[in-house]
């Protein structure tokens, strides 16, 4: 990275130039010859990057002499106004620069996040040194912690009350309206403070490498269709997963304008937690409950609705290209890939009936009344389906054992048997375990589909077991 970044309106000062490293400020740590002429040339590389606006380079120098010697004032010190540089630097740097210049890396805030825990090292190992005061002060400015960097100021005003660089930050400190209004009132509702993407006040904030904020939200949508900053077009490498929330600006907004904020987060909840009889609806091939299957999901709007049912109830539902059957899916493992991209992990649950549905950002919604066989009233009717489910089960048991010794050189078949194994649910929930006795057999689409209709669990019981009976038949004729 190079370039100077501009000083207007900036309320920093004292950053002009870094120390030299020379045998006299080694301290009382001495350190042999060779080892601190390995560190001495590091340094004097650094330098050199520095006085040339290569920020990046001399970070890297400094790095690798801190490798060789930790803990130096001196390295630290050049170390933070580096990184102090490159922040001040990506703050100040207009959309225009970046669209025909992208930068990739790390954020501002991070930057002066690095500056600060290396100025609070040197403010340790020389609390007499005014410059250790700067570098805090400085790295506390671009954090947005005003308060904090006017006490390492006075802190320092301490050490030397003649200091002109700490004086003239001071008075720009003091004359910059951001701060007054944050020490003084409640800053003004510009849009400033609007999300450029969905035009509201910003929520979750976000800060892109290239400076820009944006709702987390509207940004990871927008970015559903192509990989690059909404405003200046800079490839971004963030994903859902390693993408924070910009701490220092949600804490402005939420504590300035509080109504609007939880008007906001009222908003986002009404499409996250849809609540016990609203899902969001997928297209999809007809699945039984009790079936577990993966998923791959790339389309921008059902990536969006993952994300959402990630933060809410975790389930959605999945209905056929015809919209006759309905079953709830709820997601076993969730993978975001690199591209935005998900991998799901999937396992039907309960079916339902849709009583009205609208579309939202793209896919559908429902409101959804839970559907259940038809219960047995008579006492004997209900300990004959126990029975019948419980010798369902000890012939499935038999019938799996059997197959997983003829798929012995079939690995994948063999797989599929000991996860449907697995998942096999007790008998004492008859409804559920007929599903999972149908799951056994692969079933044509229109077949699953019938089963998922039928609401008299016997019925069910008895054509699991059919199916069953006649695939173990065909195998034996082949």
């Amino acid at each position: 990275m190079s370039g100077e970044p501009s000083s207007s309106g900036n309320i920093c000062d004292g950053l002009d130039d870094v120390e030299d490293y020379t045998r006299v400020n080694e301290g009382e740590e001495k350190v042999s010859w060779d080892r601190f002429n390995r560190v001495s040339d590091l340094m004097q590389k650094g330098n050199i990057a520095f006085r040339e606006n290569r920020y990046e380079e001399a970070i890297s120098c400094y790095s690798r002499a801190n490798s060789i010697k930790p803990g130096d004032p001196i390295i630290l010190g050049n170390r933070s106004a580096a990184y102090i540089r490159i922040s001040r630097f990506l703050k100040q740097r207009s959309a225009s620069a970046s669209e025909y210049r992208p930068l990739n890396g790390l954020d501002p805030t991070t930057h002066a996040e690095l500056a600060l825990k290396d100025a609070e090292k040197v403010v340790s190992y020389r609390s007499n040194s005014v410059k250790s005061y700067i570098l805090k002060a400085n790295a506390l400015i671009l954090l947005e912690r005003y308060e904090s960097a006017r006490d390492a100021i006075l802190s320092g005003l301490q050490v030397d009350p003649m200091s002109y660089p700490l004086q003239a930050t001071l008075q720009n400190f003091d004359r910059t309206p951001a701060t007054i209004c944050r020490r003084h009132g409640k800053p003004e509702r510009t849009d400033d403070f609007d999300c450029t993407l969905c035009l509201k006040l910003l929520y979750e904030p976000v800060t892109t490498p290239c400076g820009h904020s944006f709702c987390r939200s509207c940004l990871f949508q927008s970015m559903d269709r192509g990989n690059k900053c909404p405003l200046c077009r800079t490839v971004l490498f963030v994903s859902p997963r390693t993408c924070t929330i910009s701490v220092t600006l949600n804490n402005i907004v939420q504590k300035n304008f509080p109504e609007e904020y939880a008007e906001r987060k009222l908003e986002h909840d009404s499409v996250t937690y849809l609540g016990n009889d609203f899902l969001p609806l997928f297209v999809m091939d007809v699945v039984l409950p009790c079936q577990k299957f993966p998923l791959h999901i790339f389309e921008p709007r059902y990536r969006l609705m993952v994300r959402r049912m990630m933060e809410g109830n975790h389930r959605m539902g999945m209905v056929d290209y015809c919209d006759c059957s309905f079953l709830s899916i709820s997601y076993l493992r969730c993978e975001p890939l690199p591209d935005g991209r998900f991998y799901l992990e999937i396992e039907g649950q309960r079916r339902f009936r849709i009583v009205r549905s609208w579309d939202q950002d793209g896919y559908r919604v429902a409101e959804v009344e839970w559907v259940q066989d038809i219960a047995l009233e008579r006492t004997n009717g209900r300990e004959e389906l126990q029975e019948m489910a419980n010798n369902a089960a000890e012939f499935a048991r038999l019938w799996l054992r059997r197959a997983k010794e003829a798929a012995q050189q079939d690995r994948r078949r063999l797989a599929e048997l000991l996860n449907a194994e697995a998942m096999m649910p007790s008998s004492q929930d008859p409804e559920r375990f007929s599903f999972w006795l149908c799951t056994l057999s692969d079933r044509r689409p229109q077949e699953r589909l019938d089963l998922l209709r039928i609401r008299d669990t016997k019925e069910r019981l008895s054509r699991g077991l059919i199916y069953l009976r006649a695939e173990e038949q065909g195998c034996r004729l082949q």
